[in-house]
């Protein structure tokens, strides 16, 4: 899974997802760090303004997410 990746590419940290879903940032941890539920997914998915299966896929070659509004970036290298 991607969820700490994800949450780098947004610019949080674990403590903000913590406090934006309502647990304490042990419990997130230990949720990601073990197996988390499908409905869990969902509650960091949503904290995080991301589809569950971006806690999942690699990055697209050559697109970014900002950091400040979570949008794509596509990098394109010119000849």
């Amino acid at each position: 899974m991607r969820i700490k990746e994800v949450i780098q590419e947004k610019g949080l940290t674990i403590n903000k997802v913590a406090e934006l879903m309502g647990v304490n940032r042990v419990s997130l941890s230990n949720t990601i760090n073990g197996n988390p539920t499908v409905e869990t997914l969902q509650k960091i998915a949503t904290a995080l303004g991301v589809p569950v299966s971006e806690l999942f896929e690699a990055p697209k070659e050559g697109v970014i997410t900002c950091p400040h509004c979570g949008k794509p970036i596509t990098i394109e290298a010119k000849p």
